[in-house]
């Protein structure tokens, strides 16, 4: 079973950054519809994990994405979601076996019929749209999207970590509301670096990270974290204001986002704080 987890969080990732490399809006709709059903099979298989005691990390494999066309990380989608299906025998929930066997009959199907495109996501060109940035707005959007991709990835797998352990409700919501906002910022970072060329999978994350000895303390350098966060949002969209508004603009529009991350961690601060002195 742990070996089907790592495999799910790699085709999940791998098809994810597919979805990033295609232009075609139909195609790219489709890889991601399909990278969310497989983080979906990747939270089943860890609940089915945590109620079998098992003991379980996120560890996982790099990612080679670097292809000039989009047919081939397709295939190899492809091979890694028959790897998947073989190892199914060893999957002892039924019903889970035979919902992930159906939903990659259907998948590996419809990626047979995606047309083949040529992929421009790491050509190094370092452009965003039509509006041309200086040298140093391009460096310092090129370094966020490193570093803030890479959170977005982090929060991710820690979030949902953190509400796969949780029994109160409060908490698994508010957790879910920080995975899917995390989900929409690491999408949204990851097609502009696709779109500049420098498209690159996050790195793997320390199981130290999620796997922490104290909530409390996680969720107070967890608001530390997202107030530095607004700050490099506000410098960056400062830096682009007077080149590209709409980039400006959508950059204010994350930072304030980050307003009610920061509440959300509070309230789930509190919530450990109760339990603690109950």
């Amino acid at each position: 079973m742990n070996s089907i987890l790592v495999m799910i969080h790699e085709v999940w990732l791998e098809t994810l950054m597919a979805g990033f490399m295609s232009s075609e809006h139909l195609s790219k709709q489709k890889l991601f519809d399909f990278s969310n059903i497989f983080f979906r099979h990747f939270t089943w298989v860890e609940n089915a994990l945590i109620k079998a005691n098992y003991e379980y990390d996120y560890n996982r494999s790099t990612i080679p994405i670097k292809v000039e066309s989009l047919q081939v990380i397709i295939g190899d989608i492809k091979r890694r979601l028959n790897a998947i299906e073989l190892s199914l025998v060893n999957c002892d929930d039924d019903a889970l076996a035979g919902r992930i066997q159906s939903d990659i009959n259907y998948i590996s199907f419809a990626l047979s019929n995606i047309a083949d495109e040529k992929v421009n996501s790491f050509d190094m060109g370092r452009v965003l749209g039509e509006s041309q940035l200086s040298d140093e707005a391009t460096d310092a959007l090129t370094m966020f999207l490193f570093e803030e991709s890479y959170k977005e990835y982090e929060l991710i797998m820690i979030y949902n970590y953190l509400k796969a352990h949780s029994k109160e409700q409060n908490l698994i919501r508010i957790f879910q509301i920080l995975i899917d906002e995390s989900f929409y910022h690491l999408k949204q970072f990851g097609q502009m670096m696709s779109d500049m060329g420098i498209l690159g999978v996050p790195r793997i994350i320390s199981k130290e990270l999620y796997q922490v000895e104290s909530v409390v303390q996680f969720l107070e350098n967890g608001i530390n974290e997202e107030l530095n966060a607004k700050e490099e949002c506000r410098k960056l969209s400062g830096a682009v204001a007077n080149e590209n508004a709409a980039l400006s603009k959508f950059f204010d529009f994350i930072n304030n986002q980050e307003n009610y991350h920061i509440e959300l961690m509070k309230e789930a601060l509190q919530e450990y704080k109760k339990e603690i002195n109950e």
